[in-house]
């Protein structure tokens, strides 16, 4: 039997089957990539294809020894779907595509997506970019999240689902696109080097203080010299 994450493999309640879910970065297909999971799909006998909550579209019901001729026949890179990483990076349509977008969300979910997906760090770790205040890719319940205003990109910090949720905190705003991805690379660095084995970011920050952050932020340029709270 595989070990959880073998393969990119995950065993499933059966406990004799098991699923895979490549990486589609932020989600987004073609036609004939969508022909190639479903053929995949049926070619090995899925028991299901479910687009899972991180954008990627997982093959469920997989037998150990059709895995590796799976993803032979997909051709797309494992998604990070266990262990302790950047996970995923979610993303709406952004100004790209609709009408109430403040900041082109795809293109920074993507370059985020490009630098952080699969690098390994103290916890599990996730983000996601929104083009307007309403962010619908959810960003406050992600570690870190960016928000558009008009003025530029508002990032938030330490936010998680699951058993004890946590909403994210406004760590800093008015950031263009150079200036955010300076801004997270400052958090995450930060984070890599001074958290604790497992320590989700929002543990973290309860621990050694939200200013912290705002102050290792603070030394990434294109920053507005005001912060504020999460409202």
């Amino acid at each position: 039997m595989l070990k959880l994450g073998e393969k990119g493999a995950i065993p499933q309640r059966d406990n004799e089957t098991f699923a895979i879910a490549p990486h589609i970065p932020c989600g987004f297909v073609t036609p004939e990539l969508l022909r190639r999971i479903a053929d995949t799909a049926e070619k090995y006998n899925a028991k299901a294809i479910k687009i899972t909550g991180a954008a990627r579209i997982a093959i469920i019901g997989l037998k150990e020894e059709d895995i590796d001729g799976a993803w032979e026949a997909l051709r797309l890179d494992k998604g990070a779907a266990v262990g302790l990483c950047v996970r995923s990076v979610r993303t709406c349509p952004g100004n790209t595509y609709c009408k109430l977008g403040q900041q082109d969300a795809i293109k920074m979910g993507l370059k985020l997506d490009e630098i952080y997906h699969g690098i390994k760090l103290p916890g599990k770790f996730k983000m996601a970019v929104s083009g307007c205040h309403l962010s619908c890719s959810e960003s406050w319940v992600r570690d870190i999240g960016l928000i558009g205003k008009k003025d530029g990109w508002a990032l938030v910090i330490g936010g998680n689902v699951g058993a004890n949720p946590r909403i994210a905190q406004e760590c800093a705003t008015g950031f263009d696109d150079d200036g955010a991805l300076a801004a997270i690379e400052k958090v995450v660095g930060y984070y890599r080097e001074n958290a604790k084995k497992g320590e989700r970011l929002g543990k973290m920050i309860d621990r050694v203080g939200l200013e912290t952050f705002r102050q290792v932020v603070a030394i990434a340029p294109h920053a507005n010299e005001g912060f504020g709270d999460n409202p």
